[in-house]
């Protein structure tokens, strides 16, 4: 839902990547690792230390965790919202453990927010109890809209003060190069002629994924032209138009009133969202 260019977005996503990589070196100095990034994603890949038994008691042990996470959550989120979901049966977001090894514990806090909250269970729960507007404003969907939310959701929880162990901020960044990668390897594909293995090859090299999510992953991007590129180019618009607002409102910006406008009015495209944010900005100037 923008205008950018199967160029541009290529561009973004190295951009992107590079900016990351740069951050996840400063975490693997803060937790005193030697060697280069690839041997440090290596090391993330298989250490014990970062995946529970892949028993009963582990997923009983994920589960607890990633439930506190949530827990301490909910108790912040008057700080940076105004709105709440009314409804009173609980979200449900599913935790895949039939692999522990798949699930590594440094990823638990950012995926619990991304799907639960401040993440989809927020975002789509409110667009459920929305009135007065068609069903396709409250149950629809504009990919870009709703997994640069959930992405948002997964950097939001930063800039209050969670992943304080450097490893849950590696986790957060590495969920976050994933999706910078899309925009390098599903610009690459459709665009530049890259092939499979090259594209697969991008994402070993350069993200701590396992060799598993890089092939599964390629083979979705082939079959679904741009899907993958939401995620960020979604979140990023939600960033640029948060520090924007900031910028003109100064003293007046206030984060809950931004996140108000974002989602009060169910999911819209990049363009829209924009517009209303802008509307917003010039309204609170003006009052």
């Amino acid at each position: 839902t923008t205008d950018m260019s199967a160029d541009e977005i290529h561009d973004l996503g190295l951009a992107e990547m590079d900016r990351i990589q740069d951050e996840m070196r400063g975490i693997m100095a803060k937790a005193g690792f030697e060697g280069s990034l690839k041997e440090f994603f290596d090391f993330t890949r298989t250490d014990p230390q970062f995946f529970k038994p892949n028993t009963d008691e582990g997923r009983a042990e994920y589960l607890a965790e990633a439930t506190a996470a949530i827990d301490a959550m909910r108790e912040d989120l008057p700080n940076v919202f105004r709105t709440f979901p009314k409804g009173s049966r609980p979200g449900t977001y599913y935790a895949n453990l039939y692999r522990m090894q798949d699930m590594p514990t440094y990823q638990m806090q950012a995926l619990a927010f991304h799907e639960g909250i401040p993440g989809h269970h927020m975002q789509i729960a409110m667009a459920q109890e929305l009135e007065g507007i068609p069903s396709f404003r409250k149950f629809g969907g504009y990919t870009a809209y709703t997994e640069g939310w959930g992405l948002y959701s997964e950097l939001l929880p930063k800039e209050m003060g969670y992943y304080s162990d450097p490893y849950d901020d590696f986790g957060r960044l590495a969920m976050e190069i994933w999706r910078a990668a899309r925009l390098v390897v599903d610009t690459g594909i459709h665009d530049k002629h890259w092939t499979r293995e090259q594209a697969v090859q991008y994402l070993m090299d350069n993200t701590p994924n396992p060799e598993g999510d890089c092939q599964k992953a390629i083979d979705r991007y082939i079959v679904m032209p741009g899907q993958a590129t939401a995620y960020k180019i979604g979140m990023l618009k939600i960033v640029e138009l948060r520090e924007m607002a900031k910028a003109e409102l100064g003293d007046r910006f206030d984060i809950r009133d931004f996140h108000d406008v974002v989602l009060r009015d169910g999911a819209v495209p990049l363009a829209i969202l924009e517009q209303n944010v802008k509307a917003w900005v010039d309204e609170t100037r003006e009052s």
